[in-house]
């Protein structure tokens, strides 16, 4: 193999990843090992665990990235139904836990079905409306997809697991939106959705109930379900202008911000480098989003396309979410900050999201190098 072969072999198989998307990634991954070293406290071990998971994501990630658009085509039905099977045998056969069923035990581990539907929906979403690009502007198109994305958010709002039936919804949601949903079908739709508000809340369990009013006002139960609001809330606002200082929250090290490592880690960062920082972390993920959406504009195919699009709007919500219900304006609902927030399931689900978003981008670059031919999906 001579140099330029080899040049052409990194190229194509090992420098796959997107130079911004890759440079925004390494920032945000470096300030979250940094707040986790803080959030953790001396002498934890979750430092470490969040290092190893952060790296295992990072593999994922190039993995994924180093499959062609075709391959992920080929995954999309049977990885959708794979997840569908296990939510029903979740279902029949789940292992029940603070109130919930959400796990399968396998013996040797637990999993969590309901974590693979977050790939699973998008995929065979875009795969559904890649082969259907044809007849787009037909009404069942788009009622089958949504019929597609119904079942599983229904299957996992039952166990009950709101959060990630948010995550599963709105990605699904946002392929149905890029794929051109006529714009009287999302304001008939909004209508309906606020119609239905009432008979909503009287479905609702009592713990989510409490959570919705807890929103509205935690000072109802300020030592019990408005704990986490309120602590996470003063953390926020005591950072000020430019923060406490990194290793000097009070609020987080005093052991008055709960889950701090995971699902508030924003309130333990916001506190320690204040309205400074939190316009730097806020801006990276802006770019993030920024250059995903560029990647699906750039796509060479609709199932490049809405997949990018969806992935990097999942993103969105996973952040909106989370920096929502930390400061108050959202219901508490066990959603992480992307690649900030400890936990290795999230993590591998979140790699292989960026892996598909980078699969996309790497496919825009090979077919500039190469203008005039370009893929064609069957």
């Amino acid at each position: 193999m001579n140099a330029a072969a080899f040049w052409r072999f990194l190229r194509h198989r090992v420098f796959i990843f997107d130079p911004m998307l890759s440079m925004v990634l390494l920032a945000i991954t470096l300030i979250s090992l940094v707040t986790m070293y803080s959030a953790a406290g001396e002498g934890s071990t979750r430092l470490m665990v969040h290092a190893r998971n952060l790296g295992m994501a990072v593999l994922i990630t190039w993995l994924v990235a180093s499959l062609s658009p075709r391959r992920l085509m080929t995954v999309a039905i049977p990885l959708y139904l794979a997840g569908l099977a296990l939510l029903f045998c979740v279902e029949l056969f789940g292992v029940s836990a603070k109130g919930a069923k959400r796990w399968l035990d396998l013996g040797f581990t637990r999993i969590q079905p309901a974590e693979l539907m977050k790939i699973a929906i998008p995929l065979m979403l875009a795969w559904f409306f890649h082969i259907s690009q044809n007849r787009l502007r037909a009404r069942y198109v788009h009622l089958m997809a949504i019929m597609l994305l119904v079942l599983p958010v229904a299957l996992v709002g039952r166990q009950p697991d709101l959060g990630t039936a948010i995550l599963i919804g709105s990605t699904g949601a946002f392929v149905i939106y890029f794929a051109g949903l006529p714009w009287r079908v999302i304001l008939a739709s909004l209508v309906i959705g606020v119609a239905a508000l009432p008979l909503l809340w009287l479905n609702m369990k009592p713990y989510q109930k409490e959570r919705v009013l807890t929103m509205i006002d935690p000072t109802n139960d300020p030592l019990g379900k408005g704990f986490h609001i309120i602590q996470s809330t003063i953390a926020v606002g005591s950072g000020g202008m430019q923060g406490k200082g990194w290793l000097k929250g009070t609020q987080a090290h005093l052991d008055f911000v709960p889950e701090r490592t995971t699902d508030f880690i924003f309130s333990v960062y916001a506190e320690e480098f204040g309205l400074v920082g939190t316009a730097v972390l806020l801006t990276l993920y802006a770019v993030l989003i920024g250059r995903g959406l560029m990647i699906a504009s750039q796509a060479q195919s609709p199932f490049g396309r809405l997949l990018a699009a969806s992935m990097t709007m999942s993103l969105f919500t996973y952040a909106f979410v989370n920096i929502g219900m930390v400061i108050g304006i959202l219901p508490v609902v066990g959603v992480p900050l992307p690649f900030m927030s400890y936990g290795g399931t999230a993590l591998v689900t979140l790699g292989i999201g960026c892996g598909m978003l980078m699969c996309v981008a790497h496919d825009n670059a090979m077919q500039r190098l190469r203008p005039g031919r370009h893929f064609v999906f069957e």
